[in-house]
């Protein structure tokens, strides 16, 4: 099998997979509810693309994406795929607009308000309990308050505080949360917070001057993928990035792609075989946004999906098929 059979191989089980199980129309409209199936299958569904102002949903197999949601930022679905938790931290001097965090229904198409805040209250990016009952994220004025929310009632608990955070990801066997974390001796790091205890621990430590962020668990949670330009912080190029990955004891740096890219927002396919990410191609001289890049978990294989950048492109999300 030559390398060309074998990358468009990859590439169409990947997307016919997914795209048997949606079958949405596409076109930059709003998105219509979801059917809900009723199988335990775990099938790769629709990709999810926050646009700084509102959410779009890109189907398999089309190349137009759906406008999902009209405003509000950093989408991310429930792992059973139902539910979408996004966030906004805007408001309009007249209070119609305020500060919320907010659940989409891919079923019956109903939004539920979980959060509310007043002008100046800031909310981060959530993720998602692998039990879909809670979600984490950042609030406070210092970005320096993780907590978890209560899907049904609304009720949150704090986590852990005093340190100014960002960009939480719960790992898939529940027991950790990894995030950026600024140390006041360190700078910056990447650390993960071990919920049984309460312990928060160092995972990686930057050189000087490196550009890191985006962590994500492996679907196995034993290693962390993040974006770094530690290999090509010197060179003058667009896109100086690599996907890197570390285990969570914070040994075994790995450097996972071979081409520097712009990367942002790596994110596993539900059923743990893919990994996508934003980044730019090669033949888009002046981005200002994101196409969606996919490889298999095993960082061997790239591809694009085909279709326009997604302007002011923010963060990237795989749904479950429903």
């Amino acid at each position: 099998m030559t390398e060309m059979n074998r990358r468009a191989l990859l590439r169409t089980a990947a997307l016919a997979g997914a795209a048997a199980a949606t079958g949405l129309a596409g076109g930059l409209t709003a998105a219509a509810p979801a059917v809900a199936a009723e199988t335990t299958e775990v099938v790769n569904g629709p990709w999810l693309v926050s646009v700084g102002w509102g959410v779009l949903q890109v189907n398999p197999g089309r190349t137009t994406p759906q406008r999902l949601l009209d405003d509000g930022d950093q989408a991310t679905t429930s792992p059973d795929g139902r539910y979408v938790a996004w966030k906004n931290t805007a408001w309009s001097g007249d209070g119609r607009l305020l500060p919320y965090v907010s659940l989409f229904d891919r079923v019956t198409g109903e939004i539920r308000q979980l959060l509310g805040g007043q002008p100046g209250v800031h909310y981060g990016a959530p993720t998602w309990s692998p039990d879909g009952t809670q979600i984490a994220l950042v609030t406070g004025s210092e970005d320096d308050t993780l907590i978890a929310v209560d899907v049904a009632t609304g009720g949150t608990r704090v986590l852990v505080q005093g340190h100014a955070m960002a960009q939480p990801n719960w790992s898939r066997d529940g027991s950790m949360i990894v995030m950026r974390w600024r140390s006041r001796s360190e700078g910056l790091q990447l650390r993960t917070l071990e919920l049984a205890t309460g312990k928060v621990r160092p995972v990686y430590q930057p050189d000087a001057g490196e550009l890191f962020g985006w962590p994500v668990f492996m679907p196995n949670s034993e290693r962390v993928v993040f974006c770094t330009n530690r290999w090509y912080r010197d060179t003058d190029l667009l896109g100086n990035q690599s996907l890197a990955s570390v285990r969570i004891d914070g040994s075994g740096l790995k450097k996972l792609t071979d081409e520097p890219r712009t990367y942002a927002s790596p994110v596993f396919s539900p059923d743990g075989r893919y990994c996508a990410a934003l980044s730019v191609p090669p033949t888009n001289e002046y981005p200002d946004g994101g196409n969606i890049v996919v490889s298999t978990s095993g960082f061997g294989d790239q591809w694009w999906i085909p279709g326009d950048e997604y302007d002011d492109s923010s963060r990237l999300d795989w749904a479950r098929a429903i």
